[in-house]
């Protein structure tokens, strides 16, 4: 990897790892890679140390974990203090992430979990003291994550075979 920029090797690592990270070895990555599992620890400590990867999440299905209400709060921040309300956003009891907007007045957007209605006015409250104006709450149903398959070659296919 060079000045960030990833080649086809890089691509398909991090390919692999977004669709299981937590049950997908350096091993299993080489051998649908054809590499040695040496190389892909390397090229992964690389991508770790650049920044490129920043962690390892886990998928939390709230609902089965006590918390049933799961929400998204869109709000609008001035300009020159998004970047700081949206951090401190993330301090609130019950935020599960905070996305911050480049363009638009809603340019704020704050993921929220409660066990009930009062959790979530509790966190809107907190939220608008902050200095976030909100726009409009999306109670969720679900979300799904899933692989970026930009990441592959035209010439692998999803299962590491060249097609």
């Amino acid at each position: 990897m060079k000045d960030g920029e990833l080649d086809s090797i890089d691509r398909s690592i991090l390919y692999y790892l977004q669709q299981d990270a937590r049950r997908t070895s350096s091993s299993d990555i080489a051998e649908q890679l054809g590499l040695s599992s040496s190389t892909v620890r390397t090229r992964l400590n690389k991508l770790e140390e650049s920044g490129i990867v920043r962690g390892y999440h886990i998928d939390i299905d709230y609902d089965l974990a006590g918390y049933p209400l799961y929400t998204k709060i869109i709000c609008t921040a001035p300009v020159t203090e998004r970047d700081s309300l949206a951090n401190r956003a993330r301090e609130v009891h019950g935020v599960t992430a905070v996305r911050e907007i480049m363009t638009g007045k809603r340019n704020v957007y704050v993921n929220a979990i409660g066990r009930d209605h009062d959790d979530l006015n509790r966190i809107a409250e907190e939220l608008d003291e902050l200095g976030l104006d909100i726009v409009d709450e999306q109670i969720i149903r679900d979300e799904y994550v899933c692989p970026y398959h930009g990441f592959l070659d035209d010439e692998v296919d999803e299962d590491g075979s060249s097609g």
